[in-house]
């Protein structure tokens, strides 16, 4: 277990060098979530007018949206990296080193997970900038950020489970394409789940990205229900566990095909 560990850091740090070479890459994967907290906050401001809404300020209830939406976005493109790595042929040399299988899906999970944290301290700082505040505290910023952090794992782990079997960049670009904007739309990131009509609240109820954004946003209200909280953090959690066990089964997979 020791092993698998330190061999999973230090395949996060190769991660975390090549990102280095390109910082600005966190900059430009956060241009579209700020473009849509500035322009969709001002735009739909006076939607909390509607009966039923339930907060007093848009910004206040789209922030954390925009976290788990900036997680979710990173890591679903995530596999493209990987697909890069096999085209080069850097991932077949890794298969004839003595590093653990689990190592090279884990280290890239770990890289995403410290890139998630980065990103979505950056949008959280913005967002009070124009206004949101957190009532929750530290305690329910925390709570948000790990929310984010584990379903951009379990995203990033399918991710890398479709670039293993795919190996085709269209591939990954249809898929990613399909997936991740109808799962935003169909969670409650832009509109209260209540407003929502009754067919997208009966998908939103099992949607990973609306776990996220409910637990996260309610972690950062005055009075927090820890119970629906720790609810839906554990099944984030258990999601998480299992596409990153969908991801070791794909690369064993693909391991046999080379």
């Amino acid at each position: 277990m020791t092993t698998a560990i330190v061999e999973s850091w230090f395949m996060m740090v190769r991660h975390l060098r090549n990102l280095m070479r390109q910082p600005w890459w966190i900059a430009i994967s956060l241009v579209q979530p700020v473009v849509w907290l500035l322009l969709y906050g001002a735009l739909f401001r006076k939607v909390v007018e509607i009966p039923g809404f339930g907060s007093g300020s848009y910004i206040d209830f789209l922030t954390p949206g925009i976290v788990v939406m900036t997680c979710l976005f990173s890591a679903g493109w995530s596999g493209m990296g990987l697909i890069d790595d096999i085209d080069r042929g850097t991932l077949d040399r890794f298969l004839v080193s003595p590093v653990s299988r689990g190592a090279l899906i884990a280290g890239r999970l770990m890289q995403g997970a410290l890139v998630a944290v980065i990103q979505s301290a950056i949008i959280i700082g913005l967002g009070m900038l124009v206004g949101a505040t957190y009532p929750g505290g530290p305690a329910g910023v925390a709570m948000l950020v790990v929310c984010a952090v584990l379903l951009g794992t379990g995203v990033g782990a399918l991710s890398s489970a479709v670039a293993l079997l795919s190996r085709r960049e269209e591939t990954m670009i249809a898929v990613s394409n399909f997936v991740l904007l109808p799962l935003t739309f169909l969670s409650s990131v832009f509109m209260a789940q209540t407003l929502m009509p009754g067919w997208m609240r009966g998908v939103a109820r099992y949607n990973p990205v609306n776990w996220a954004v409910q637990a996260g946003r309610g972690a950062l209200t005055t009075n927090v229900d820890w119970v629906a909280v720790l609810t839906r953090l554990g099944l984030l959690a258990v999601f998480a566990a299992v596409c990153t066990w969908l991801a070791t089964r794909a690369f064993r997979m693909y391991q046999r095909s080379v």
